[in-house]
């Protein structure tokens, strides 16, 4: 138990019960939890000013609670229940996928190309939406695009709803509830796709973080891992325009079963593997 009395220690001992447990980003988490037990999420300068000051019973008792819930391995996110993803603040739950920061690289490479070939009032479908980072991403960004995101959970939509309405782009993200591109009837300039890809055998030796606190169903592609994101290519040429472009997040060891894949379904696309920060393979790139 936080047994410090002014913000710096307690900050400070939490980061070291959190390294202890083996948590990485052990100080980053710590003040994490601490701005949401003061209630302090959006004014990281305002907490780190105030770091002389006394830690209130009632904060400290929040700021306990948290922190016994992180060293039970459940993800930050889901204890402030926010993410941050390409600059914007996301509600998220239990009900989705926590968003990560090597996706915010489709979002990049969907603005870049929609700008290079100068399309006016694009339409993107967000496939597996999620809490909707992807979708609101991108309308926030583009501000003349219209997107439709597509999920097969109910409680994700709910989730990705809120999203919508907090930064304004209700009007131009619509929600549809449907198994991967089967629901639409509509041609696209862009997909994007953050779909389940890791496999069956992988997913047992995932990090508790994962494995215990996120949707299996958002992560889990198959038995290979890539069967969700191969019918996905299956079904996306009769939902693209004929200048278009398709993005597929993927794992860093599936680059050639699906370029093969991708290839077979576009054959005189221009196809290609995009990789993120690490120089892991990250991104299928198809355009036509």
């Amino acid at each position: 138990m936080t047994t410090a009395t002014t913000l710096g220690p307690a900050l400070r001992e939490a980061a070291e019960r959190l390294r202890r447990a083996g948590i990485d980003d052990a100080s980053l988490e710590a003040e994490v939890l601490l701005r949401h037990a003061l209630g302090l999420e959006e004014d990281r300068a305002h907490m780190f000013a105030r770091l002389n000051e006394p830690l209130e019973p009632e904060a400290a008792a929040r700021f306990e609670r948290y922190l016994r819930r992180r060293l039970a391995h459940e993800p930050a996110a889901y204890i402030v229940g926010s993410r941050e993803f390409y600059g914007l603040s996301l509600a998220c739950s239990p009900d989705a996928l926590i968003p990560r920061p090597e996706t915010e690289l489709l979002v990049e490479i969907a603005i870049e190309w929609l700008s290079r070939v100068q399309a006016v009032e694009p339409l993107i479908i967000d496939v597996g939406t999620g809490n909707g980072a992807l979708a609101i991403a991108l309308a926030v960004h583009r501000l003349d695009a219209r997107v439709v995101a597509v999920d097969t959970s109910l409680a994700a939509l709910r989730l990705a709803q809120r999203n919508v309405a907090a930064h304004g782009v209700a009007g131009r993200v619509g929600l549809v509830c449907g198994e991967l591109l089967s629901a639409l009837r509509v041609e696209a300039d862009v997909i994007v796709a953050n779909l389940p890809y890791v496999s069956a055998t992988a997913w047992e030796s995932l990090p508790p973080e994962i494995c215990e606190h996120e949707p299996r169903t958002a992560l889990v592609g198959g038995s290979a891992g890539t069967e969700t994101v191969a019918v996905l290519l299956g079904q996306a040429p009769g939902r693209l325009r004929p200048r278009s472009l398709l993005l597929c997040e993927c794992g860093d060891d599936q680059a050639d079963a699906l370029r093969i894949e991708a290839v077979r379904r576009f054959p005189d696309a221009w196809i290609e593997v995009r990789q993120d920060l690490a120089g892991l393979d990250r991104v299928l790139y198809v355009e036509q």
